[in-house]
């Protein structure tokens, strides 16, 4: 499995994380590793918008369902 490593975390930002890390019951690699994971599963709101642009039929206006998506993000 390959590793990464990031060099310059500014300090305030080692701090939350390390803290939001033990709140989680997780070190800091392993709270980072999941947030990593998480992030790159997520599809990126153009590749849903692209897919659902290339689809007919539906009643749902694209605006509506693109503030949909975003509220459905920010819930999270």
């Amino acid at each position: 499995m390959p590793n990464v490593q990031i060099k310059g975390v500014p300090d305030d930002v080692h701090r939350v994380l390390r803290s939001r890390a033990a709140a989680a019951g997780k070190s800091l690699q392993e709270y980072l590793l999941a947030r990593l994971v998480e992030d790159a599963r997520q599809q990126p709101l153009d590749e849903v918008l692209a897919r659902a642009g290339g689809r007919s039929g539906g009643s749902v206006g694209l605006g509506w369902a693109a503030d949909t998506l975003h509220e459905e993000r920010d819930a999270r």
